[in-house]
């Protein structure tokens, strides 16, 4: 299992998330990787991670999920892979705090390159499907919860995400109802909505 920090759009690294490539064993048959080890995650992440909850969705072509985080006490890391397809995913970071507060980072998973995602607390998350479908599975720290389950809007300007949008012939993405009226990042500052 190798790991590479993540960086900003500026090149500054972000300290924390983690994009982790295992170490794929393939020949004509096909192939083996392990996608979960306890003690060689925790060995990469430099402290003791439980996973208490696993995730599974799917979404078409264009759809936006995010930018999901739940608040402290509930605040939840997340192991993030694409099992079937591709997505580009996105972190913000949240932690007021730290000297990337504010910026974000993106990488693509799928189902060909086998990467994951180490998002720790303190982070905002969202995908955009960039293949006709996808399957996302991914673990949490935390259980879900509705009271502390937050949003910031896809496309909040103080943060100007670059989405390959345009890449899948989608000016704007599919999202849901909730998704639609998210926050906005000077909001979640202003209503303490950040960590």
């Amino acid at each position: 299992m190798k790991a590479i920090n993540l960086q900003t759009t500026e090149n500054i690294e972000i300290q924390g998330p983690l994009l982790i490539s295992p170490t794929l064993f393939e020949d004509e048959r096909g192939f083996f990787f392990e996608s979960w080890n306890q003690l060689s995650f925790n060995n990469l992440v430099q402290r003791k991670v439980n996973f208490v909850q696993d995730n599974h969705s799917k979404s078409t072509l264009g759809v936006l999920r995010g930018l999901h985080y739940q608040l402290n006490p509930n605040a939840q890391g997340k192991l993030v892979r694409c099992i079937n397809g591709e997505i580009f995913d996105v972190i913000v970071d949240l932690r007021i705090k730290s000297k990337t507060f504010g910026k974000w980072s993106g990488a693509n998973l799928s189902q060909k390159n086998q990467k994951e995602l180490w998002i720790p607390e303190g982070f905002a998350h969202g995908f955009l499907t960039i293949s006709k479908s996808a399957e996302i599975v991914y673990k949490t720290t935390n259980y879900w919860s509705r009271g502390s389950e937050r949003a910031i809007i896809w496309d909040d300007k103080k943060i100007s995400i670059d989405w390959p949008t345009e890449a899948i012939n989608f000016k704007s993405p599919l999202l849901s109802l909730k998704d639609m009226n998210a926050s906005t990042l000077e909001k979640a500052i202003l209503n303490s909505e950040i960590f």
